[in-house]
């Protein structure tokens, strides 16, 4: 890989990290969601990553899903409760999430300064070139 293929494989991580962090960010915001007992829960998503098809940087790959299964969760007072007092809450950690989310936001800081050390290593290319 040459100096001038820097910002082009690191912004396509960018982008899969970027995919990442939606994906766990969404995670969160449906932990606490409730449905009926006959209806599934809210499944996780986890991001699917490859190596890009020129074989420069990577690439999403696709989604994969967690359970919709979920837990049963005794909730009797819930207005979605069945009648024996159940719901059917997400299989999501938080703890599990935020750590995806701390690992996703440092490789997605990481690659964000590989292109601007790229960049600056351009301009001073195209300066000597100027002298």
């Amino acid at each position: 890989m040459s100096t001038f293929n820097a910002i082009g494989t690191a912004a396509s991580g960018v982008t899969v990290y970027r995919k990442w962090l939606d994906a766990v960010s969404d995670n969160i915001a449906n932990m606490d969601n409730v449905s009926r007992t006959s209806e599934s829960a809210f499944q996780a998503r986890y991001v699917v990553a490859q190596e890009a098809q020129d074989g420069n940087g990577a690439q999403v790959g696709g989604i994969a899903y967690g359970s919709a299964e979920g837990q049963l969760a005794y909730e009797p007072d819930n207005p979605l409760a069945d009648t024996e007092g159940y719901v059917r809450r997400p299989d999501i950690d938080l703890g599990s999430q935020m750590a995806q989310l701390m690992m996703a936001q440092r490789a997605y800081q990481a690659n964000i300064s590989v292109v601007d050390r790229a960049k600056e290593s351009y301009q001073a290319a195209i300066n000597l070139g100027k002298g």
